[in-house]
């Protein structure tokens, strides 16, 4: 086993690998940015590098820094969390060129998933279904709209490498192609170094559902079963939950087959996730395939009892998987709600600022894996996820309603969140009655506007009240959940 583990990450991943590495006794290296020098993850690890740029370019995304920075500190071992640089072949090959273990796929696996026109055409060699579309050579304009006029409008555009929906386009009509099919090049270039695209028949109120896999060196191959990631906003997900409720059991033993097939095809080993599209009328077709672990792993872990980091890093030790597929049982149901420094009445848009107060929900089947705390700064160098709440109940009704109170006992003050749209799906009657697809928000939510935020000065006010309030003080038993409601006659003038 490891001595010491760097952990090429930031924020709450990189809180939730340390706590593993602690429990099995590994030491940690974390790495910081200038503008993470007060963060939460280096005080969780046993020593801390100092990455002095602040934009992601320079620090978490260094090949050179971050390996340098693991060969100074004694560490063998390396693991990439999510994000970043954790999908990256190069990376993986520059750890192992350092005489290190990359705690991931190996890099063949990157590059050939990496690329989802080299995976689609993978897959369907395997046998295993995908979306109707186009995976060409040719990428002139010309090719590619004689392909979609083939597929069928709508259809999707998709870069070839890179993921969270960036660069992707509807197109509903031929005199609409040319012009997304320009900004979807431009955003490719620019997010990914590559344009070349893939075209596939849009599908109207698809599913998005993932097989976890888990591989080690040895031929041992599981699954874990399946997620919902239907809740979603600009293709990224915002809710996750296990099992599907989308899915009847013959349709599942069915899903879950073809991700184990799609792992067998990629020669895959470590933790994975094959996701797909399920069409309305019940067929799947395969999406791709994320070569690390997924921003939504706690679900599959409250559902399992797994330790999907700790079987990562005993799996990258050269260990074999502890178990077979028939000793893999889920129980009960867990979901997954993403909590956003983000403003949904703004587009989505990131909200950077300083957390001046927060409170956290607790109870029975609550789990909060948080990377942010009071006086965390969230800044625009970095994607704006501050903690996942993640509930689970003996059925999908009790881990709804714990959702839905573990929320409402949730208070971020100081950022503009996304927690008021999270409450409002997860209290929505179509999502209560299993009636998700990723158009979700834009159906049910479009135009509803979120509470206003008070401004700084105010809330910064109301803290500072609140924390100088002896009968706050003496409460330590009963934490207030709002501020506003503790200050008996203070008010704001």
């Amino acid at each position: 086993m490891f001595g010491k583990i760097l952990i090429a990450n930031r924020g709450e991943i990189a809180v939730r690998v340390a706590q593993t590495c602690r429990a099995m006794g590994i030491a940690t290296v974390a790495v910081y940015s200038e503008a993470d020098r007060d963060a939460l993850h280096p005080r969780e690890a046993d020593e801390a590098v100092r990455l002095v740029p602040a934009d992601a370019a320079r620090s978490y995304l260094d090949v050179d820094a971050l390996v340098a920075a693991a060969r100074r500190t004694g560490a063998d071992a390396v693991h990439p969390g999510y994000g970043f640089l954790s999908q990256s072949a190069d990376f993986a090959e520059a750890v192992e060129r350092a005489g290190l273990t990359f705690i991931g796929p190996p890099p063949a696996v990157h590059r050939a998933m990496g690329d989802k026109r080299a995976a689609r055409r993978l897959m369907a060699a395997a046998g295993v279904p995908v979306v109707p579309g186009y995976d060409g050579e040719d990428q002139s304009d010309g090719a590619l709209l004689a392909a979609a006029r083939s597929i069928g409008w709508p259809v999707i555009l998709k870069p070839s490498r890179g993921g969270g929906g960036k660069g992707m386009h509807v197109v509903g009509r031929p005199e609409d192609f040319a012009p997304a099919l320009a900004a979807s090049r431009r955003e490719a270039r620019s997010a990914f170094g590559d344009d070349r695209m893939i075209l596939e028949r849009y599908l109207e109120r698809p599913r998005h559902v993932e097989v976890q896999v888990l591989a080690d060196a040895h031929g041992g191959l599981v699954h874990l079963f399946e997620r919902e990631c239907s809740i979603q906003r600009r293709h990224q997900k915002v809710i996750e939950e296990t099992p599907s409720p989308g899915l009847t059991p013959e349709r599942r033993e069915a899903l879950l087959g073809a991700g184990l097939a799609a792992a067998r095809a990629a020669a895959y080993v470590n933790a994975g996730t094959v996701e797909f599209l399920l069409a309305p009328d019940g067929a799947f077709y395969f999406l791709e395939v994320n070569t690390r672990l997924q921003v939504e792993h706690p679900v599959t872990e409250a559902t399992t009892g797994l330790d999907l980091v700790r079987l990562q890093i005993e799996i990258a030790a050269g260990g074999e998987l502890p178990f077979g597929q028939e000793d893999v049982k889920a129980r009960g149901h867990a979901l997954e709600c993403r909590l956003y420094a983000e403003d949904p009445d703004q587009d989505d848009r990131p909200a950077p600022g300083r957390i001046l107060h927060f409170v956290a929900p607790a109870g029975p089947g609550v789990r909060l894996d948080c990377g942010v705390t009071v006086g965390s700064e969230v800044t625009v160098h970095y994607d704006p996820l501050l903690a996942k709440l993640v509930t689970w109940g003996r059925d999908r009704e009790e881990a709804v309603e714990r959702m839905g109170a573990a929320l409402r006992r949730t208070v971020v003050l100081g950022v503009t969140t996304n927690l008021s749209r999270l409450q409002a799906v997860v209290g929505h009657s179509a999502f209560r009655a299993g009636d998700l697809h990723t158009g979700f928000i834009e159906e049910h939510l479009a135009g509803q506007k979120a509470p206003a935020c008070p401004p700084p000065e105010a809330v910064a006010a109301a803290v500072a009240a609140l924390r100088h309030t002896p009968a706050a003080a003496s409460a330590a038993e009963a934490v207030p959940l709002d501020p506003w409601e503790t200050l008996s006659r203070w008010r704001l003038v």
